[in-house]
């Protein structure tokens, strides 16, 4: 189910087994993670002492309100951010261990980004947009696009392939990010706030293509969110405020809870 760790990163080899009791079934682990911005009076703790791991086969959600830190924390999980203390290990690898080079080549083989607004290039067609990771890794460009166009098809597009951005509905623009986020195989997809700006059958679809698309028992999704209304795909959602994980809950026992409540 899960790959070596030379399978995952050539600088990792040294790493035999997962620290801090990490399971083969866990693909990120985080103890006590602090991140702050800043110095001296304008020193800010964003992150204060995380602990949070995801699941294999999983789409965890992380939910909290703005300010928290979930965006933070999922920077820092994804290598965009180091981490002030604290250890974290994605996919089996200490992010601490890798240089910026190859935390940069890690970032690309193993990773997966949905974002909000899209960031699709406004140049390319929507098989280009998708073809990107591919492209980066040094892919032949019509292998790369053609390997982009069979995702695609699979998520609906297969008419609209040769349509810049701008002629894509948002729906639409959010698929070719989702393709784009899962053309190279990643092991974690990384989203934040994918359904947002969306209305809510076109987010609700969107979910269920996430769902139906990335959660296998080789991957795992992180989803920061604060719509209410897609926590039904969660297997499981964690719950943030002021900087801490507050509590980690199935989906049946956040029902259980709001139910309560």
């Amino acid at each position: 189910m899960t790959q070596t760790i030379e399978e995952i990163s050539p600088s990792a080899r040294s790493l035999v087994a997962p620290p801090y009791g990490l399971s083969h079934d866990s693909a990120v682990s985080c103890k006590q993670v602090t991140k702050e911005f800043g110095t001296g009076e304008n020193r800010a703790l964003v992150l204060r002492g995380v602990d949070f791991d995801v699941r294999f086969g999983e789409m965890t959600l992380l939910v909290g309100p703005s300010g928290c830190g979930k965006t933070t924390l999922l920077s820092v999980i994804a290598g965009l951010l180091d981490a002030t203390t604290g250890h974290i290990s994605v996919l089996g690898q200490n992010l601490a261990e890798l240089s910026g080079s190859e935390s940069v080549t890690f970032r690309r083989k193993s990773l997966g980004f949905v974002f909000q607004q899209y960031n699709l290039l406004p140049a390319l067609t929507a098989a280009e947009n998708a073809a990107v990771p591919l492209l980066a890794a040094g892919v032949p460009r019509k292998r790369a696009v053609d390997q982009a166009s069979a995702v695609l098809s699979d998520l609906g597009l297969e008419h609209r392939l040769r349509a810049l951005p701008s002629q894509l509905s948002g729906g639409q623009q959010q698929r070719v990010a989702l393709a784009r986020a899962l053309v190279h195989e990643p092991r974690l997809i990384v989203c934040d706030e994918p359904t947002s700006a969306l209305d809510h059958e076109t987010g609700h679809a969107v979910m269920e293509l996430l769902t139906k698309t990335a959660v296998r028992n080789d991957r795992a999704v992180i989803v920061v969110t604060h719509d209410s209304r897609v926590f039904d795909f969660a297997d499981r959602i964690a719950h943030m405020d002021d900087g801490r994980i507050t509590r980690t809950e199935a989906l049946e026992e956040a029902r259980l809870t709001a139910s309560r409540n």
